[in-house]
């Protein structure tokens, strides 16, 4: 299938649209010519267009220095050759003159531009009037001075998306190392004890009819090893780190937030008394509703509620999209969650219509803080 024709990136919205009202002055002052001559001044303007446009999708590798350069060309035509005013069609120039991340581009072009603007004055001084300088002059400042400021904003958006693939690649080696951990632990505690169990069954198969006594006491020895191997992995458990509901609350801001979704928390994220475990499932449930609302929900504000009471755990979240679809509400996530929550006796309730809301409920039970 063929990609959809986008006109501007998608990324930057009505962005680039907006400055194409712009375009109307030279439009304006190219309608008092004449002929060929108008003719030629529009076919340019047109050329200009193109190229504004394909600045936003061309590389600094590929055709971005001669997109640039065509239209430093069609600048200094218009402004020598038809009205002197349509210099100030640099701004267009100046903003992508900001996108280069070489120094030497960056400076060679900026030098270009500042001629592009001056020589039009320059070659103009009998006709223009002393007080149009004062006209040109602020508006030209701003127009050499916008690469340094688009420079410094694109350098810190590519920071800001080195900062995120640093952050995500961290979580992606702390969940491996864990992996990894699990792994090598389940090996070391339960490899030996589980091959001990193998032997001695084979044993106890050998000799139940050969001797009965012996076979029996190997069976004692074999019911023995296993609760010890079934110690070990209840220690192996309680050892793995289980994420707090406080924790989840900061991943989830982050995700809202980079999905540009306005976010609201209320309550006390502090569960005191709540156990691990409950906290663990009700952090899971917590991301999987987040991740369905990023997904499918279309929202533009997300609110989070956790009420903590004697008895129970309440965390309700609500959002202001287009509500659960029918092939969304039996889907595997939503699943996922009464699973996990059926197992500390928890429950879900979701409803859906102008927007979506999870309820959550768990109680907390005395036998498992016991437990």
């Amino acid at each position: 299938m063929h990609e959809r024709f986008n006109f501007f990136p998608k990324k930057l919205g009505y962005f680039p649209y907006f400055w194409l009202i712009y375009i109307l002055f030279p439009v304006f002052y190219m309608a008092q010519e004449h002929g060929i001559k108008m003719v030629c001044g529009y076919l340019m303007i047109g050329v200009f267009v193109v190229s504004y446009r394909q600045l936003y999708f061309a590389s600094e590798q590929g055709s971005f220095s001669y997109w640039l350069a065509s239209q430093m060309a069609i600048i200094t035509i218009l402004s020598l050759f038809y009205n002197p005013y349509n210099l100030f069609m640099g701004f267009f120039t100046a903003n992508f003159i900001g996108y280069y991340t070489n120094s030497l581009k960056f400076k060679i072009s900026l030098i270009s531009l500042a001629i592009i603007e001056m020589l039009p004055i320059v070659l103009n001084l009998k006709n223009i009037h002393p007080m149009e300088y004062f006209f040109f002059l602020p508006f030209i400042i701003i127009m050499l001075i916008t690469p340094f400021g688009i420079q410094s904003m694109n350098k810190h958006r590519q920071l800001e998306m080195k900062l995120d693939e640093a952050n995500e690649h961290i979580k992606q080696l702390v969940k491996r190392e864990e992996r990894m951990r699990i792994a090598r632990d389940l090996h070391d505690t339960l490899g030996h004890t589980l091959s001990l169990i193998t032997l001695k069954s084979q044993i106890v198969d050998r000799l139940i009819t050969k001797d009965p006594a012996r076979a029996q006491l190997e069976a004692k020895e074999i019911e023995r090893t296993s609760r010890a191997a079934l110690r070990q992995v209840r220690e192996l458990v309680s050892d793995m780190r289980a994420v707090t509901i406080a924790e989840e609350m900061l991943e989830v801001q982050v995700i809202l937030q980079s999905a540009d979704i306005a976010s609201h928390f209320e309550g006390d994220t502090d569960l005191v008394g709540v156990p691990d475990l409950t906290q663990n499932i009700l952090s899971l449930c917590l991301r999987e509703a987040i991740t369905n609302i990023v997904k499918h929900s279309g929202a533009k504000r997300c609110s989070v509620r956790l009420e903590h009471k004697n008895s129970e755990v309440t965390l309700i979240i609500r959002d202001d999209g287009i509500g659960l679809k029918e092939d969304h509400q039996d889907g595997n996530g939503l699943k996922g969650m009464n699973e996990r929550l059926s197992l500390i006796e928890g429950s879900l309730a979701v409803s859906s219509g102008e927007g979506t809301i999870y309820s959550i409920n768990i109680p907390i039970i005395i036998k498992e803080e016991t437990a």
